[in-house]
């Protein structure tokens, strides 16, 4: 009789997140997330499930882009329901807009999902204010 091995869990891709540091001043970006693609429906759980817990529940979510796929209206994430918006300014740079009531709004800065690491890491320390 051979012994084979159980199936390994499916992998979760590391999420691609970074966060400004807190501050009293105010700033424009909070962060910059570069997701895999522009299909909001299955990278949102995965950015709302690695905010941090002081941000409370994100209720609203805005996209900045007429690249998403994701039309507007509600999805449940982590059993509990997002309002999802679009919103098509041609001249701003993607951008993410969270709100939680209560908690205050987070704006992160998109990097498009194909961009090459190369690419990706300057993009993401320049809209933290970092390095420049």
């Amino acid at each position: 009789m051979t012994a084979t091995a159980p199936p390994s869990p499916p992998t979760v891709p590391h999420l691609r997140l970074r966060l400004a540091p807190d501050s009293v001043l105010p700033r424009r970006l909070d962060g910059a997330w570069w997701p895999r693609s522009y299909d909001l429906l299955a990278e949102l759980p995965q950015l709302l499930a690695g905010l941090p817990s002081a941000w409370g529940h994100i209720t609203g979510v805005t996209v900045n882009g007429a690249a998403w796929s994701a039309a507007p209206g509600r999805m449940l994430v982590c059993d509990r329901v997002v309002c999802l918006r679009q919103a098509a300014g041609r001249h701003a740079p993607d951008t993410v807009v969270l709100l939680t009531p209560g908690h205050g709004r987070w704006d992160l800065l998109v990097v498009p999902p194909d961009t090459t690491e190369e690419d990706a890491e300057p993009l993401m320390t320049t809209a933290l204010g970092h390095g420049t």
